[in-house]
């Protein structure tokens, strides 16, 4: 086994050092993390409770004039029009995080995500919208989370330190399981008894989510850059970075490539209607399935989190995903798709803790904005491109053609990184 920063890392390492004591790596006795902890949940459930809200709103609008097919394709219409935006600001805001304050920056653009909710629901207490008039909205907000992600990705160290990294991460992580779980049912109970009532919820929980952000005492001001450097430099220094630093390469591409050809969350309403024939409550046990794996690994490695061997764990955790999406496409039995679902999103969670561990030490502190947010824009691409890919997988294979083919794809995937990112492969100690 090779420390972090082996040999194909051109950057020189800092030394690593023995394990710290553990008042230093437990992030939870940090009243600044509690707070960050709190705010990230509030705007992930926020986020989830708006997204079930607009998504019932979408499409009931649309069916007013559609038939299922074509109102089908403003739900599309949605994730894309936030997912553009993403794309088009991601790495200019992981620039910005590189040179102004983390934490500002944070919290103003929770609070624009707020002001996103207020507009929602203003529309919604004056009837049926227009379709445009949404997806302006479901746009603007796309473009906050493009400047969310790399700041906040970027803050966590600085409010935690480097001993404390690997849990808090974890933590960070069970904390949008938690949202990601509960805020979808929580936001599909709330639209069944008003669409308005969920938007007034979102608004709520932004609020939280930017109180606490805005009531850390951690300076979130980056180490001083060369102000003179032309922005579009900076980005490229960060893009280079990335590319020479094999260790960050084949994390970040590794989950590009295993999420494009083995993500199955589009195929589980077709399964579960067509292929295993349980209905839509068979669909939301498949749905929780994943989530309640993720989250249960996220609890357990926030109490013994992953310290030596993170190379071969992840590998490790990539390949039994893989081995889950195949076996979920050749099942007959709803119980087996739950539980290889369920153990599905443990292994993903095992592998998401480590590359994001991996990826933050491997990186120093005044590059950890244009870092994140290229990690962040592959992270979208992923699911974005994936359930691209899965529709038309399906369309050439079938369902279970493209789960089969897509399981066999992220074992391959496996081997091939693993080969060609020995680095990757032999790092050692998370600390």
């Amino acid at each position: 086994m090779t420390h972090l920063d082996a040999p194909e890392n051109p950057q020189p390492a800092p030394p690593v050092p023995e394990d710290p004591p553990e008042g230093a790596t437990n992030p939870w006795r940090l009243r600044d993390f509690r707070l960050l902890w709190v705010g990230r949940l509030a705007a992930v459930f926020g986020i989830q409770v708006q997204s079930s809200a607009l998504l019932w709103q979408v499409y009931e609008i649309a069916r007013q004039d559609h038939p299922i097919e074509q109102a089908s394709l403003y739900l599309g219409l949605v994730g894309l029009v936030q997912f553009l935006p993403l794309l088009a600001f991601t790495l200019p805001a992981g620039e910005m995080a590189d040179r102004r304050d983390r934490k500002l920056t944070v919290v103003a653009c929770v609070g624009l995500e707020m002001l996103c909710a207020v507009a929602f629901l203003a529309m919604a207490l004056h009837g049926a919208p227009p379709l445009w008039g949404l997806l302006s909205v479901a746009a603007f907000f796309g473009a906050t989370r493009a400047f969310l992600a790399p700041a906040s990705q970027a803050l966590l160290p600085m409010v935690v330190g480097r001993p404390g990294l690997p849990r808090a991460i974890v933590a960070q992580s069970l904390a949008f399981q938690t949202g990601a779980i509960a805020g979808p049912a929580l936001g599909g109970v709330i639209v069944g008894f008003a669409v308005p009532a969920a938007y007034a919820t979102s608004v709520m929980m932004f609020l939280i989510g930017a109180t606490c952000l805005l009531l850390i005492r951690t300076s979130g001001k980056p180490p001083a850059v060369d102000q003179q450097a032309s922005r579009w430099a900076a980005v490229k220094e960060g893009l280079k970075y990335v590319w020479t630093t094999r260790i960050v390469l084949g994390a970040i591409s590794l989950d590009l490539i295993v999420v494009l050809f083995a993500g199955v969350a589009l195929l589980t309403p077709i399964f579960a209607r067509d292929i295993l024939h349980v209905g839509p409550e068979g669909f939301g046990l498949l749905r929780a399935a994943f989530g309640v794996g993720a989250l249960m690994m996220a609890l357990y490695l926030s109490r013994y989190p992953i310290m030596r061997r993170g190379g071969l764990w992840m590998f490790a955790a990539v390949a039994v995903f893989g081995v889950c999406t195949l076996t979920f496409g050749l099942s007959k039995w709803v119980w087996l798709s739950a539980l290889v679902l369920f153990i599905g999103g443990a292994a993903d969670m095992i592998s998401v803790n480590i590359r994001q561990t991996l990826i933050q030490i491997a990186t120093p502190d005044h590059m950890r904005g244009r870092v994140s947010s290229v990690s962040m824009l592959f992270i979208g691409a992923s699911n974005e491109l994936g359930e691209a890919y899965s529709g038309v997988a399906v369309r050439f294979l079938g369902p279970i053609g493209a789960a089969v083919f897509g399981g066999l794809g992220a074992l391959a995937a496996t081997g091939i990184w693993a080969r060609l990112f020995p680095g990757l492969r032999k790092a050692d100690r998370l600390t």
